[in-house]
């Protein structure tokens, strides 16, 4: 196995564990008591989201850790998905940055601690998605493109 599967697979398992993780951040956050402001509609929605939001980061786990011959394969598919994952963990490391009033975490020990690991586990995603992506631009890809659909 290589370096760059190796640091994938990881990168999946991490980021499944992150996607079953949410179920945690109720409780953690106090969401119970916080959401309770809020109208119904909202409160669900909230909840709707953090749903496919775990579930989707819990699928791009699966691919990396479990399709990483076929995320390494030289196919345009492949370079979609990678670049769309480096596009999106690019801008989850911008949100924690830009996203977060820094008055969150400076000054509370914890709170930093966590937006620093979170910031490196970012970083590290978007270095492990680059870093495969590069691998796919360095093969050549000499694929016939389908550019014509036909609808009847």
């Amino acid at each position: 196995m290589s370096s760059l599967e190796l640091h994938l697979k990881i990168a999946g398992i991490a980021l499944i564990i992150l996607g079953f993780s949410h179920a945690f951040f109720g409780p953690r956050f106090q969401w119970k008591e916080e959401l309770a402001r809020i109208s119904l509609l909202n409160r669900q929605i909230f909840y709707v989201h953090t749903f496919f939001i775990a579930l989707v980061v819990v699928m791009l786990g699966v691919l990396a850790c479990f399709y990483t011959r076929e995320l390494l394969a030289p196919t345009h598919l492949a370079r979609i998905i990678l670049s769309g994952m480096v596009f999106f963990w690019s801008c989850r490391l911008l949100i924690q940055f830009f996203g977060y009033d820094a008055s969150l975490w400076k000054g509370n020990r914890f709170h930093t601690r966590i937006h620093i690991l979170l910031s490196v586990f970012w970083i590290y995603l978007v270095i492990v998605f680059g870093w495969a992506l590069w691998h796919q631009m360095q093969s050549d890809l000499d694929l016939p493109v389908v550019s014509t659909i036909h609808i009847n």
